[in-house]
């Protein structure tokens, strides 16, 4: 076995993803092989390729599921350190927030259906909860969409006063608040209904209109403040 970390130039010819893109296109080269080229090098044990399978193994062949990763997490593989980690974590953001680009931006808010489509892209791998409110207008078309909070497992801070002050600044004329479980439970804690009926009292004052409150529970659906008949 060679000694050290084998160069792309060292790697066994059918194990060379770059030569492969070149000639076949870059779609016919697997999860595996795209990161490989990321990362550039492998580990005494593994060629970059192998190294990279068995991360994606470890991650069930999901990229949903390697975005959960944090870079300590990818550092105990042997042979990635923080700067291929970093890469790798760069690489699932990066896939997150096309999925994000691709919502239509002056996509019409009708139900709370449309909140989950447009929400559930961003806040499906969340581990921990985090709170965002989508300002509309008087047509209900989104103008924003704003980060208001983010805590721990079981609790998101939100300031109201924040959530008004954006829709003024934006001068939205509706809003809808959007926070996820990570638990996985869809029911709303005391906590949950305390904010929901603040926000709803603040924009009353304001003139506002607060269509809903949805919670993205993970992997197991939404609830709809609005659909329930409590807001």
């Amino acid at each position: 076995m060679a000694q050290g970390r084998l160069s792309i130039k060292d790697w066994p010819e059918d194990e060379r993803p770059r030569e492969k893109a070149m000639a076949h296109g870059i779609a016919s080269l697997s999860k595996a092989e795209l990161l490989a080229i990321l990362v550039g090098s492998g580990s005494v044990d593994d060629s970059a390729v192998g190294l990279m399978k068995k991360v994606l193994a470890s991650c069930g062949d999901s990229i949903a599921e390697l975005s959960k990763r944090s870079v300590d997490d990818l550092c105990r593989f042997k042979g990635i350190g923080p700067a291929k980690a970093l890469i790798i974590v760069a690489v699932c953001e990066l896939w997150k927030r096309r999925q994000s680009d691709e919502r239509d931006e002056h996509k019409r808010i009708q139900s709370s259906c449309d909140l989950y489509e447009y929400f559930h892209p961003l806040l499906c791998n969340a581990t921990v909860e985090e709170c965002h409110v989508l300002l509309l207008n008087n047509m209900n078309r989104m103008i924003d969409c704003v980060k208001i909070g983010s805590g721990g497992l079981t609790a998101t801070l939100v300031d109201i006063r924040m959530v008004i002050r954006e829709a003024l600044l934006k001068r939205a004329t509706a809003v809808a608040l959007c926070h996820n479980h990570p638990s996985g439970s869809k029911r709303p804690s005391a906590e949950d209904d305390r904010i929901t009926r603040n926000l709803s009292d603040a924009c009353k004052i304001m003139n506002i209109r607060m269509l809903d409150h949805i919670i993205i529970a993970a992997g197991n659906g939404y609830y709809s403040y609005a659909d329930e008949g409590h807001l």
